[in-house]
């Protein structure tokens, strides 16, 4: 399969029509290999319009999402980004094309260990892992410039908020157990201001300041 053909058709068919506008972003969605995040027997999968199972009931996101997501934070090319749920490390891989360093955590030591390979593998230095609850953030590499969440939470983390630099960026999908609003937060001054954007569902962000582990 031509897969560099396939994420051409991707930008072109799922992101540009939406409303993707940032170059950036849209060069880093043609340049990153989606299908070496997935196991080989769903690489042919790997530009559809959908979201995959990475195993232990994890997903990578839709494409679509994830370039959202991107967006929303407005990346120039400095910033220090903390990524809470690391999953295949498609979206880490995504970040650390338009960003300076890229902290990403994952409570789930076999996707934690398999997304290290791949950054490895594809040359990514600038992503670094952590095994953790991701609701705590890294507090040793704080601040950051902008923070994603790419799990499900039915509030923003606390320690998230008190980790974002002035002038910095969170985004993050807040809602349900089963369905989500993306929430965009920005710090000024100390001060925070949300706005709401797309709908979504994700995975539910498990933490201390997420969702117990057997919370319905």
């Amino acid at each position: 399969m031509d897969f560099k053909e396939l994420r051409e058709y991707m930008v072109e068919t799922q992101l540009i029509p939406r409303g993707i506008k940032d170059e950036r972003v849209l060069d880093a969605m043609r340049k990153v290999p989606r299908h070496l995040f997935v196991d080989e027997y769903m690489q042919y999968k790997a530009y559809d319009d959908m979201a995959l199972p990475i195993g232990e009931d994890q997903t990578i996101s839709q494409p679509y999402m994830v370039a959202v997501m991107t967006e929303l934070l407005q990346l120039k090319g400095d910033e220090r980004v903390l990524e809470v749920g690391t999953g295949s490390g498609y979206q880490a891989a995504i970040l650390a094309e338009l960003s300076k360093e890229i902290f990403t955590v994952e409570r789930i030591a076999v996707l934690a260990k398999k997304a290290e390979e791949r950054f490895r593998s594809l040359g990514y230095s600038n992503v670094y892992v952590r095994i953790g609850d991701g609701t705590l953030g890294w507090p040793e590499e704080s601040p950051f410039n902008r923070i994603l969440v790419t799990a499900g939470t039915p509030r923003i983390p606390l320690p998230l908020i008190e980790q974002l630099s002035d002038g910095g960026i969170i985004v993050a999908p807040v809602g349900d157990r089963f369905s989500q609003q993306l929430i965009i937060i920005k710090k000024s001054k100390g001060a925070l201001s949300e706005q709401l954007h797309t709908p979504c569902v994700f995975v539910p962000l498990i933490g201390e300041y997420g969702w117990g582990r057997d919370e319905d």
